[in-house]
């Protein structure tokens, strides 16, 4: 039903109408309902709702790369998602520039692959950095080398493991690289007319900037894309940290390497007698050989042993465990 309107708005209605401030043009141009052209050679298979869960999942890549970057860079990397968009692949690869890296990942156990493309000046800063330059990028670009190629692959397979941990919500992932294309002319890996979702985040290198787009076909997705929806991520992702978080934590803490030493013995050398060491000397030491040696995990100390062979090998055999106050 629709709303009546007092006299009062009546009149104020009509005074605005004769004083021109309401147009009644604008007023029936609103009412009508926009249409919107449907082009039957883009079919619409990526929703609204795939692309944010999408970004969701790239977001998380992004918070990943920008911490394990630096460890090879020695520099901060500043990682953010820009934008995500559906288009043909003839789009996507008609806008690549040459030279620029190409990443073909085939994305197991799923069908088909996927493609992640960096920008040349990315790859060009990055090799600089990792060679001990300053991370600047070429004014003029130019093909990768033979020797730079390498590199490349690197930097392209680390960014392609990081993506193994933001997936898992939704399929547990094992990419596999296949090549590397520097040349978008041999990267026809997608059909033309095949729909994708472009996923770009903007990478911040220290002063060089730069785009990496993730290309992933319809056809790679398409046996996972009722998952890939924010109510089934967000469910999976609670049910995982709830059940499977300590797990989770206790198996990362035992994949940890920890440094062991072993001490057999100490003793004063004078500067004089260490130069003139020859194979053959012996350095008398302060312990027995029946006496236990001091065992070191990193710095502390934790364990009593008796050195021994095993298999043809220097061993040590655990005679007690030392513990602090209050274990």
């Amino acid at each position: 039903m629709s709303e009546v309107l007092s006299q009062n708005e009546i009149d104020s209605l009509l005074a605005a109408l004769s004083t021109g401030e309401v147009d009644v043009a604008q007023m029936s141009a609103a009412d009508e309902k926009k249409v919107k052209d449907y082009d039957f050679k883009r079919p619409a298979k990526f929703s609204k709702e795939h692309l944010r869960t999408l970004e969701m999942i790239y977001e998380h890549y992004g918070r990943l790369l920008s911490t394990t970057l630096p460890l090879y860079l020695r520099r901060n990397v500043a990682v953010s998602v820009a934008n995500s968009e559906t288009v043909t692949y003839s789009e996507f690869s008609n806008a690549l520039s040459n030279p620029v890296i190409l990443g073909v990942i085939n994305f197991l156990p799923l069908q088909g692959t996927i493609i992640l493309e960096l920008q040349a000046n990315l790859g060009f800063s990055f090799i600089d950095r990792v060679l001990g330059g300053e991370g600047t990028t070429l004014d003029k670009p130019r093909p990768f080398t033979d020797i730079e190629m390498p590199l490349i692959e690197k930097l392209v397979t680390i960014c392609m493991q990081l993506m193994v941990e933001p997936w898992q919500n939704v399929v547990a992932i094992n990419p596999v690289m296949e090549r590397i294309e520097t040349n978008p002319q041999f990267a026809q890996v997608i059909s033309p007319t095949d729909m994708i979702a472009i996923v770009t985040l903007n990478l911040k290198i220290g002063e060089t900037e730069g785009l990496m787009n993730v290309c992933l076909p319809y056809f790679t997705l398409e046996s996972v894309m009722d998952k890939l929806n924010t109510k089934f991520w967000f469910s999976t992702m609670q049910k995982n940290n709830d059940e499977n978080y300590g797990e989770f934590l206790e198996t990362m803490v035992r994949r940890v390497d920890v440094p062991v030493k072993a001490i057999l013995g100490k003793c004063n050398v004078s500067v004089n007698d260490f130069v003139h060491l020859q194979a053959g000397d012996i350095i008398r030491l302060d312990n027995r050989v029946n006496t236990d040696m001091q065992i070191y995990v990193g710095n502390i100390y934790k364990f009593t042993a008796l050195p021994g062979t095993a298999k043809d090998k220097y061993a040590v055999r655990i005679t007690s465990i030392v513990r602090e106050e209050g274990e």
